[in-house]
């Protein structure tokens, strides 16, 4: 009887210590799971896929046996064991966990099998050389050398042993992963029944007296367990050797569970009001995780303390094993409503009032708790095999509780997508998610309690609880990415929004990227389901005959990349050391720099490809579509490749030139092979594609030399003498340093316009690029010259005509006054003065126009 006791308090103790590991993980994520088996052993199954119980004690040469069958190939094994696994398959009641350990099983040999498949790969290719080397085979009625054909004999007889295990490998390979398909479908659909299973109604008063025995019957059960152990001599004997450790740790757990829990807040809170601008979010949160820490601290002190009372039974050991699946939750939720929904003055992750955030820490407190209340049912209820309508029952309330604080969640977060909306215009990505995300908690929060009330509680449960913890994940990484922005903020100190900077939002991307596996979890996926994933990326594709997987790729990319930046090396060498020390202009240097780097790019490329073990041959068809598709619908973007590759020969157009192309009038920048880029005088950048610069009309004021004619037009009224305005013009010509003396420059007598005679400046400069300030000097000087000279550019003429016109208006007004006195006219056939704007035509008299 004392070693039973010293043997059980030993179990005790290993427990504690298990629990303890728990309670450390399910601090950084609330999960919930069922019970696995702790040592770790691979479940056994027979041959008809049923589980088989697992003895107390296991021969440990057992355990590597399937590893060792894997590694060594035995095919025999390999189909005693698809045996066993079709026959699991087959057979309907065999139980999932059974199935379970067949698909591990299956997914090593499968694992084995596919690095098999590339066996005398290396040897292979050797061999298929070497007949290749000897020429095709000989053509019907032909003949060919006795040595060259006893040699191609043995080649091939050399290939085909070589190519053999690999073929048995593969369709051993394909066996393994289609029986892996199987056992997924089946448990998918076993997943899917259960989950549409139809429960007697927790809303029917039948199904309540039984639902109440099977509450009070467990807790009878747990305090006769411990009535029977205080009447043990020997367990109330411990109990009262161990109770001031007991009382010790039971003070302990109270201390650093409450009040260290509520200090540490206080500290928090301390910090973010008092603490800089730049640090006080993140040394708050940090602080904050004394808030998680010491209630972990004082459970693992109350397991201690349970355990060393010797008065729990089998039942209160199972509540005691499940005691972090139970307080955890509620440790968990009640850090994160702190951080989502502070207490302090910051608004936190979401912009909500004072009393909207009291409420919204109090809804993430209750879940908690009620996720530890259905984890405390489950523990000491569902081992005890009760009926369906007893689960249903009790469940129920917790589910419906559960759904309407979730329900009131999904209104806090809308309400802060409203707020958001009405400050940001347009709302942001995020605050849209958040939008989607609380419309779907809302409609889950009513959904789930009603499929609930009519008997579907699996797939009430199915909703609701993933909804609580995809909240919760939600919550944990917006409190990430908050100290993802402001650690950025801290460590760079820079100035600007740190949210918008390109740091901070690829790590938070990241993060959002990280948490998929864990939602996939959450909502029904197994983690076969993602481990099946990721053996279906790294085994790759087939491409052709070639199999082709991540591994490659990394390959491809490291060589490439290793070419890459050899090419820039070299081509910097090139631009910087080689090519200014040779003949070749400037636009023939950065001609030769792009060639070696499309040249460097293609070797780079082919070497990639080599290395990584990619067969181009496979590429045949998709080849052949592209030239269909090249000839279809590609030619425009052919054509300005084969025009790029011109220009960078021949080279017609340079970087730098100044050149003209239809309306558009620039400086080269680059050009590549699809298109050139010009920059404006206005400082806008025009691409043209370089099939207009080869099949259009292009001047290129600078291509070959710098000089340039420039023509500046004059006009001169007909008063001015013609000769004088000619040697003016001359001279500031000639004076002009930019100018060329030979050719000298030439005033040019244009001819004659309605009222001004038209002279013209021609001369050569000898760098074009300075037309317009040589036009805006030239222009200068002949207003001076002219002013010096008394020549204005009034229209003289024009004042002559309206001299003309004055003089035949007066002369008419006195031959009107000289009629009117001899009386010789009638009012009628006065003649009346015209207004020069806007006055009747004279009948009689002259026009001052035709004077």
């Amino acid at each position: 009887m004392k070693h039973h006791a010293r043997s059980g308090a030993g179990l005790g103790v290993s427990r504690v210590w298990r629990t303890a590991v728990l309670a450390v993980l399910l601090a950084l994520f609330i999960t919930q799971g069922d019970a696995q088996n702790l040592d770790g052993a691979t479940p056994q199954v027979d041959a008809t896929g049923a589980l088989v119980p697992r003895p107390v004690v296991q021969d440990p040469s057992a355990v590597s046996q399937v590893q060792t069958d894997v590694q060594s190939l035995n095919y025999v094994d390999w189909d005693q064991m698809a045996g066993r696994a079709e026959k699991a398959i087959e057979n309907r009641n065999a139980a999932s966990l059974a199935l379970e350990s067949v698909r591990k099983q299956l997914v090593d040999w499968r694992e084995a099998l596919l690095g098999a498949q590339n066996a005398n790969v290396a040897r292979i290719a050797t061999i298929r050389a070497q007949i290749t080397a000897l020429g095709a085979p000989p053509s019907e009625g032909q003949s060919e050398t006795a040595e060259i054909a006893q040699r191609r004999v043995e080649l091939s007889e050399q290939l085909v042993r070589l190519q053999a295990p690999g073929i048995a490998a593969e369709e051993a390979y394909r066996r393994a992963d289609g029986l892996i398909r199987e056992i997924d479908r089946v448990l998918r659909e076993r997943q899917a029944d259960a989950l549409l299973q139809l429960w007697p109604a927790p809303i029917n008063p039948a199904n309540w007296p039984e639902a109440v025995i099977a509450l009070t019957d467990t807790w009878v059960t747990v305090w006769d367990e411990i009535t029977s152990n205080w009447q043990n001599a020997k367990a109330q004997g411990a109990f009262f050797d161990n109770l001031p450790l007991i009382l010790l740790l039971l003070g302990l757990s109270v201390v650093s569970g409450w009040y260290g829990r509520l200090w540490i807040a206080k500290f928090a809170l301390r910090l973010e009001s008092r603490g800089s601008a730049r640090g006080r979010v993140v040394w708050s949160l940090l602080a904050s995780l004394g808030e998680v820490a010491l209630p972990l601290f004082a459970l693992f002190v109350l397991l201690v303390a349970l355990v060393l009372t010797e008065m729990p039974g089998e039942v209160a050991r199972q509540v005691i094993d499940a005691l972090p699946n139970i307080v955890v939750p509620a440790i968990v939720a009640n850090w994160l409503g702190g951080r989502i929904f502070p207490r302090g003055p910051e608004a936190g992750a979401l912009r909500l009032s004072q009393e909207r955030r009291a409420e919204g820490r109090y809804h993430a407190v209750v879940l908690g708790i009620l996720l530890g209340v259905d984890a405390l049912r489950g523990s000491s209820m569902d081992p005890r095999g009760y009926s369906d309508g007893a689960t249903s029952v009790l469940s129920y309330p917790i589910l419906a509780i559960a759904g309407l604080i979730l329900f009131r969640i999904g209104q806090l977060l809308r309400s802060h997508v409203q707020v958001e909306g009405k400050s940001a215009d347009p709302v942001n990505y995020a605050n849209r998610l958040l939008g989607l995300l609380s419309r779907a908690a809302m409609v889950i929060g009513v959904v789930g309690p009603v499929l609930g009330a009519v008997g579907y509680v699996a797939a009430a449960k199915a909703l609701v609880y993933p909804a609580i913890l995809s909240l919760s994940l939600v919550a944990l990484l917006l409190i990430l990415q908050q100290l993802v922005v402001h650690l950025y903020a801290l460590l760079v100190r820079r100035d600007g929004d740190p949210a918008e900077a390109l740091f901070p939002v690829l790590a938070n991307f990241g993060l959002s990227l990280l948490t998929i596996p864990i939602f996939a979890l959450i909502w029904g996926a197994r983690f076969a389901d993602l481990t099946e994933l990721w053996t279906r990326f790294r085994e790759g594709f087939t491409l052709g005959t070639t199999r082709i997987s991540p591994t490659d790729f990394l390959l491809f990319a490291v060589v490439f990349g290793i070419g890459m930046t050899l090419t820039r090396m070299f081509q910097g060498a090139l631009k910087s050391s080689i090519l200014p020390r040779t003949s070749l202009d400037q636009g023939g240097q950065n001609a030769v720099v792009s060639g070696i780097g499309y040249v460097g790019i293609l070797c780079a490329a082919l070497i990639a490809i080599n290395a990584a073990g990619i067969d181009l041959s496979g590429l045949a068809i998709v080849a052949g579509a592209l030239s269909v598709g090249i000839g279809f619908g590609l030619q425009a973007v052919v054509s300005n490749f084969v025009s790029g590759i011109i220009l960078l020969i021949e080279r017609p157009v340079s970087e730098g030139d100044w050149i003209e192309v239809g309306t558009t009038q620039g400086i080269v920048k680059s050009i590549s092979v699809r298109s050139t880029r010009i920059q404006t005088f206005d400082r806008s950048d025009v691409i043209v594609p370089n099939s207009d610069l080869i099949s259009g009309r292009v001047t290129n004021w600078t291509r070959f030399n710098l000089s340039g004619r420039l023509m500046i037009p004059v006009s001169v009224p007909f008063t001015t003498d013609s000769r004088r305005v000619e040697a003016i013009l001359r001279d500031i010509a000639e004076a002009q340093p930019l100018a060329l003396l030979n050719p000298p420059p030439i005033v040019a007598f244009m001819g004659f316009s309605a009222e001004v005679m038209n002279f013209e400046i021609r001369m050569i400069l000898r760098d074009v690029n300075f037309q317009l300030a040589v036009r805006s000097e030239v222009n200068h000087e002949i207003a001076r010259k002219f002013a010096e000279a008394g020549i204005h550019f009034s229209n003289a003429h024009r004042d002559h005509l309206q001299k003309l016109a004055d003089q035949a208006l007066a002369e008419a007004e006195l031959l009107e006054s000289e009629l009117e006195m001899q009386g010789q006219l009638s009012g009628a056939d006065m003649i009346v003065a015209p207004d020069p704007k806007s006055g009747p035509k004279p009948r009689y008299g002259l026009d001052p126009k035709e004077a």
